[in-house]
């Protein structure tokens, strides 16, 4: 079988062409019909409770995703607050209405919000805060002075010291939200020079334009590498014709690869972007490996098939098994609970299969198919076939000092091992989508500005919701009013209640107004008893509903406030805001418009009517977006400094453990939502299911070892690198301070597949050169020869090839690529330097009984020689 295989594409080249060609333009043809997602919410299923919740939250509050734009002014002396960058705001915000895609009416700004003020005793005036656009300084300063009066403003839409604004657009599609800033963006332009600084940020921003540049980024980074290694690779092999092979055997696989995702219907997130920086290196390493020792035997004996056959025949098994040690890696990423790492893991194991049949199958019949002369150079120069050039004579030196120092090299790597323990408990797990930008970003600068300056960009919300189902306790009272009711009556109550379900289920009402409604047109119907029985009914119902108005008592709502005062007391949330604001600042105008009168009123009656004052305002529905409209359910809407996972999850932690210290009153519990906590919760899961992915795939590789090897003792050897390149890699991350986020997680699926390929490489190599020479400090030196060379070259092609992603203006991009050639670097010394001296250490333990009774006799013979 094997045999048939290996002289299929030296027999059969045309038809290898032929079929590589049609696959790649058949599954290449669906890359136009590419959907990039970048929506953080979809790392979590759909049906992830967090994430229903999240959605449920959104709907019951009519909550939108919002872009920041903040406006700063630091020439002034009043900052923006001066008639001519008012005007430019005012002009922003009209605009804002206008866009597509933008919700109107919900639009927050200086131009869109009403001024409470008292307009007499027991009356208050809502206007305009900046119906026009002030003439005077005197009159921009009033609009300044009028703003900070009002909670719900002051902090979130004019700073604290009244010398910034910003502007809250909120989107009804957060896909539309890199166009519609550039719609702003394009306006702002039209000011032309002036002294006000306009930003534009916030979590949709970021995602969404991240989205944009990492399509980009896929057609620059992959190509960029790519012409990096095919360079790399011709100045090794001097053979631009040889070494075009493995770039035609990469782009073909990341072709096909990505076009049986997207042919799959499956969108293009943040990590399947990556599936071609990933494939890239995977799919170059075993070409690379069978090409080293194609140059190396093809020379000596000038018969390319021969060549070939010796080749690809003793690199088959090793091959096979780095492909399905890689595979293994990035299919246990399927076992994680993130849709989109699994969709990832699926199609690199995918791209890793297609890459090694497109090894065995079209590298040779490529070189089979070159024309004569451009394979004699190989001959008449016969490099690297005697002493391997200064590459050939650096691994030599190398292989000669492991051997010579393998005591102190071993000791060295416990030490090593150990400061990387230390590195890896230092690691901080934590992601933020605006830190996906570098710091120079418009989007990174933006969210440092005004998160100086304004109360914050990161929205969170924490939901007080009744335990109790409020609607059956409200029909449950009318069930008491009815006790002893004739059969007539209790019959037509029956017939009510059904009724109510019906219009409640399509939407129309819910049931305790429908049976109010009902009750209360039967007792003006009927007479006497009768009428009399239905109007205590509708008493009963009333009394019942007013008291399922949680957020109308004066209880309910001083728990809220100090709930808010809990979290505003943290450094890392600048405001809250909710229904007890509103309520406080309309009851201060209706009493004296003095800060003394800044408070909740004493009963439920007086809290009702600052709710209903404040539904004459310009902007009722704004309350709907703080407390739901049957006044059983309230948001705590949180506007955090940072969008750090870390940092939400410190003020959960700290806002938890105070709902555990001061209970909510019976009845109530609290639940998170907000796009800041949801990213926490799709990291939290990831970490988890990486870890245990991890370690599965570490177990399955180990066995897969053993199975290969025939030999625990290989198979162990095999996870020497891998082992300390994780340990190492993942030790100098925690070092130096860098974050543990999405694409540093998933590289340790990459670590299990390109280290371990080195190491069996070597070992089977290895292996086979001792059964010829019985001597290991002979076989070790022959190892660092071509198999040496091997290593290293696609060590250096891999490594030098990805540094280029550190000019990626995306940060993950610059993980990828840093790691890349950490990953290789600290692999291939790994093997070329800790496992011969590992390997010399227990050499009685690897050889076997009749390599070591032909090492005695030997041994014997010398010294009765001597």
């Amino acid at each position: 079988m094997k045999r048939k295989i290996l002289d299929f594409p030296l027999q059969h080249a045309r038809l290898v062409f032929a079929g590589l060609a049609v696959l790649t333009v058949g599954l290449g043809s669906a890359i136009p019909w590419i959907q990039i997602d970048t929506d953080p919410e979809n790392m979590l299923a759909e049906d992830d409770p967090a994430r229903v919740f999240h959605n449920e939250t959104k709907s019951e509050f009519t909550l939108h995703d919002l872009i920041v734009v903040g406006v700063v002014n630091e020439s002034e002396e009043e900052g923006v607050f001066n008639p001519e960058s008012l005007a430019r705001i005012h002009d922003l915000n009209e605009h804002l209405k206008s866009i597509d895609g933008v919700i109107a009416r919900d639009v927050l700004g200086p131009s869109t919000m009403d001024n409470i003020e008292q307009a007499g005793p027991g009356t208050i005036r809502f206007e305009w805060l900046m119906e026009e656009a002030p003439k005077t300084p005197e009159e921009a300063l009033a609009i300044k002075e009028a703003a900070l009066r009002l909670p719900m403003l002051r902090g979130t839409v004019v700073s604290d010291d009244g010398k910034s604004v910003a502007l809250y657009v909120p989107i009804e599609n957060k896909h539309e939200t890199h166009r519609i800033s550039e719609e702003i963006e394009s306006f702002i332009a039209g000011f032309g020079d002036n002294d006000d600084q306009f930003y534009i940020t916030g979590l949709p921003v970021a995602e969404d334009t991240f989205g944009v540049e990492m399509f980009k980024q896929m057609a620059i980074s992959a190509p960029l590498a790519a012409l990096v290694i095919l360079l790399l690779m011709w100045w090794f092999f001097r053979s631009f014709s040889l070494v075009l092979s493995p770039m035609i055997v990469a782009m073909t696989t990341v072709t096909i690869t990505m076009g049986a995702l997207i042919a799959s219907g499956f969108t293009v997130h943040i990590m399947s972007s990556m599936i071609p920086i990933f494939l890239m290196p995977i799919a170059v390493v075993d070409s690379v490996h069978l090409l080293s020792e194609f140059v190396d035997i093809y020379p000596k004996s000038g018969d390319r098939k021969k060549a070939i056959r010796e080749v690809v025949g003793h690199l088959f098994a090793p091959m096979l098994y780095t492909s399905l040690t890689s595979a293994a890696g990035f299919l246990s990423l399927m076992l994680t609970p993130i849709p989109p790492v699994r969709v990832f893991g699926g199609f690199v194991a995918l791209g890793i299969g297609i890459a090694f049949v497109l090894t065995i199958l079209f590298v040779p019949a490529y070189i089979v198919a070159l024309p004569e002369k451009r394979l004699s150079a190989l001959c008449s120069s016969k490099r690297e076939a005697n002493d391997g050039g200064f590459l050939g004579r650096m691994v030599e030196g190398v292989g000669a000092r492991s051997l010579r120092f393998a005591k102190p090299i071993l000791v060295l790597t416990v030490a090593i091992i150990a400061i990387s323990g230390y590195g890896i408990s230092k690691i901080n797990i934590n992601d933020n989508p605006v830190r996906w930008f570098k710091p120079s970003h418009k989007i990174r600068v933006a969210d440092e500005v005004l998160n100086r300056e304004l109360a914050g960009t990161y929205t969170a919300f924490l939901v007080m919701k009744q335990d109790t189902d409020a609607e059956r306790e409200i029909v449950a009272a009318g069930d008491a009013a009815l006790r002893g009711a004739s059969d007539p009556l209790r019959a037509k109550w029956d017939e009510l209640k059904a009724e109510a379900e019906l219009a409640s289920k399509e939407g129309v009402t819910n049931v305790s107004d429908a049976l109010v409604e009902a009750v209360s047109d039967l007792s003006f119907d009927t007479e006497g008893d009768e009428s009399a029985r239905w109007q205590a009914v509708q008493a009963a119902l009333e009394e019942a509903q007013t008291a399922s108005k949680t957020f109308q008592n004066p209880k309910h709502l001083a728990y809220v406030q100090s709930v808010q005062e809990r979290a505003e007391s943290l450094a890392l949330v600048g405001k809250t805001s909710s229904i007890t604001d509103v309520v406080k600042t309309v009851y201060r105008e209706l009493i004296s418009g003095e800060q003394k009168d800044y408070r909740i009123p004493d009963s439920t009656e007086g809290v009702a009517q600052t709710l209903l004052q404040f539904q004459s305002s310009h902007r009722p529905n704004d309350l709907w977006h703080l407390v739901s409209p049957d006044y059983r359910e309230s948001v705590i809407w949180m506007q955090l400094k940072s969008g750090d996972n870390q940092d939400m999850l410190t003020v959960k932690n700290h806002m938890d453990a105070f709902l555990a210290e001061n209970p909510p009153p019976e009845g109530l519990h609290a639940e998170w939502a907000g796009l800041t906590y949801i990213n926490v919760v799709w990291q939290e899961e990831m970490v988890g299911g990486m870890l245990e992915s991890l370690m599965g795939a570490f177990v399955i590789v180990f066995l897969m070892m053993m199975i290969l090897f025939r030999s625990p003792v290989y198979g162990a050897l095999a996870m020497v690198p891998l082992t300390i390149t994780i340990v190492l890699t993942y030790g100098l991350i925690g070092l130096v301070g860098k974050d543990y986020d999405m694409p540093v997680a998933v590289l340790s699926s990459l670590t299990l597949g390109l280290s371990v390929d080195f190491a069996i490489h070597f070992l089977e190599r290895a292996r086979s050169i001792q059964s010829e020479t019985g001597d290991w400090r002979q076989t070790m030196g022959l190892m660092f020869q071509e198999p040496g060379r091997a290593i290293t070259r696609n060590a250096i092609v891999i490594a030098i090839g990805f540094l280029p992603l550190l000019a990626a203006p995306l940060v993950p991009y610059n993980t990828v690529g840093f790691l890349m050639a950490a990953i290789m670097a600290v692999s291939s010394i790994v093997t070329v330097m800790l496992l011969p001296a590992i390997m010399m250490s227990i050499q009685n333990r690897l050889s076997t009984k009749k390599e070591r009774a032909r090492t005695n006799s030997g041994a014997q013979l010398k010294e009765q020689t001597t």
